[in-house]
């Protein structure tokens, strides 16, 4: 036994479970055979859960009754009717998507009865266990998961009413094992919907919005998307706090100034709104002139707003400037990205930049060891030592030039000071070194006689001795080559 649902969405066909619910689907065939669900909305979507239809005008209406049963429909006198009591299978539960169940109320003199009428809820998702002994099952979806899926992704709104229409179009039953009940009649085609149905369309299933279809609203959307990519990447790579900050409301964006506006004028010109915490006009890095453009800063919102409404096209040093309120969010996130990375040092114990391995660039052994003097401060002494020797030979000249007359250094050429410098410099180098450290001892002592002047005597005693040492050292050598010679000759000698 099944029954066709033909909604805006597509087609949903439930198979009944006659035997373990013979009383909920009697009601739910029977309903569906005098075309009571044919325009009926879905009134609630719970995504990931479940969706309920059955009250042919809706729950949000006035003229809403909250739907009938079939005994309650063929007799309206009969209040009792209105309702049933279904039947609940211990064995039965919402444990598969598509579950068809009738929506149950509690009785009002025993909570555990419970009774049903024609609303009925089907699940969307898998072991929806929360429904079990509150919903009475008597159907499964056997065909039309794809509309289901599509019913689970509708735009609802805060009550879960989809803001575009969901309804059943027409319901037709495939089989019909039941006798109908007295007073029941067939209409012979499906009927047309009422007033009251038509009064709760909201956006019809039919209907085109002529918004996606306008080039404006679409740009608008385009833009909106971007700009949350945009934020989105920004956030991701530490440049905003998080991708829905909004901009200050206390501060303006002031522009158009004129290029000789300073920041003292112009917080002059808006102080008498409020308190102003920072009036910065923005100028170029290089050049320091104004970029016509300037941020106020304000203590208090209302103020902020007052200047607005007050100073907007407002005559400035002959221009006319404009006035808005500020979008840049650059102040907020520099104070977040300082506080943040001041955390990270602090949770980090230490360390250049919050880490532990790292250390400030410094000069290896540059407070311990010998301090490096450059040329510049080497050159700067001679400089200062040339002027100190200078000043004390010109001292000098004057002493000369008042006791002795003008002295022969008055007439004598100017020495040129790169050239006096350079053989200073000289006396630093190396070779200099070197050649003092390659003379002997002996000759040092030598020097040191007679006042810095060679001894002919000793010189001449040295070279007799070296004379002596260099005699005896070379016949000694040719003695010592000789000999393996005489000693050939006198075994010949022998021999003959």
């Amino acid at each position: 036994m099944s029954v066709l649902l033909e909604t805006s969405l597509g087609d949903i066909t439930i198979d009944l479970l006659v035997d373990d619910a013979p009383k909920c689907c009697e009601n739910f065939v029977k309903l569906c055979k005098v075309k009571y669900y044919n325009f009926a909305p879905v009134h609630s979507v719970q995504p990931d859960f479940s969706f309920q239809t059955g009250d042919p005008i809706g729950p949000g209406s006035k003229d809403s009754d909250g739907g009938r049963s079939i005994w309650g429909l063929l007799d309206p006198s009969n209040p009792a009717k209105k309702t049933f009591r279904p039947e609940f299978q211990s064995k039965l539960k919402h444990e598969e998507m598509g579950t068809v169940s009738m929506a149950t109320a509690p009785s009002l003199d025993d909570s555990d009865e419970r009774y049903a009428g024609s609303q009925f809820i089907v699940t969307l998702a898998n072991n929806i266990d929360y429904l079990d002994k509150k919903a009475a099952i008597f159907g499964q979806v056997v065909e039309g998961f794809d509309v289901l899926e599509k019913i689970n992704a509708a735009f609802i709104d805060d009550k879960g009413r989809p803001l575009k229409d969901i309804r059943i179009l027409h319901t037709v039953v495939l089989d019909d094992p039941y006798d109908d009940p007295a007073g029941l009649v067939e209409p012979p085609e499906s009927p047309v919907p009422s007033a009251a149905q038509l009064a709760t369309v909201r956006v019809g299933y039919d209907e085109t919005l002529e918004e996606e279809r306008d080039p404006e609203t679409l740009e608008k959307v385009r833009r909106e998307r971007e700009a949350r990519a945009q934020a989105l990447t920004l956030e991701m790579v530490g440049d905003l706090p998080f991708a829905e900050v909004a901009p200050p409301e206390n501060v303006l964006f002031v522009c158009k100034l004129n290029p000789v506006t300073q920041d003292e004028d112009l917080e002059l010109i808006f102080s008498r709104f409020g308190k102003i915490l920072s009036c910065e006009i923005i100028r170029d890095k290089k050049t320091g002139d104004s970029l016509q453009y300037a941020f106020i800063e304000y203590s208090d919102q209302k103020e902020c707003e007052q200047a607005y409404f007050k100073m907007d096209g407002v005559l400035i040093d002959d221009h006319r400037i404009h006035v808005d309120f500020s979008q840049s969010v650059s102040k907020i996130a520099d104070d977040w990205r300082d506080t943040t990375n001041l955390k990270r040092r602090r949770a980090a114990g230490g360390g250049f930049g919050g880490i532990d391995n790292l250390q400030r660039k410094k000069q290896y052994r540059g407070d311990a060891g010998r301090e490096i003097v450059s040329d510049s401060v080497v050159n700067k002494l001679i400089i200062n030592q040339d002027a100190s020797s200078r000043e004390g030979r010109d001292g000098r000249r004057d002493r000369d030039s008042k006791t002795n007359g003008p002295s022969r250094d008055k007439y004598e050429p100017r020495r040129d000071d790169g050239r006096r410098r350079e053989r200073r410099e000289q006396s630093y180098h190396d070779d200099k070194w070197k050649h003092d450290r390659s003379r002997s001892p002996r000759r040092d002592r030598r020097d040191r006689d007679g006042d810095g002047r060679y001894d002919d005597r000793a010189r001449q005693e040295d070279r007799r001795r070296d004379r002596s040492r260099d005699r005896y050292r070379d016949s000694r050598r040719d003695r010592s080559r000789d000999r393996p010679r005489r000693e050939d000759r006198d075994d010949r000698r022998r021999r003959d």
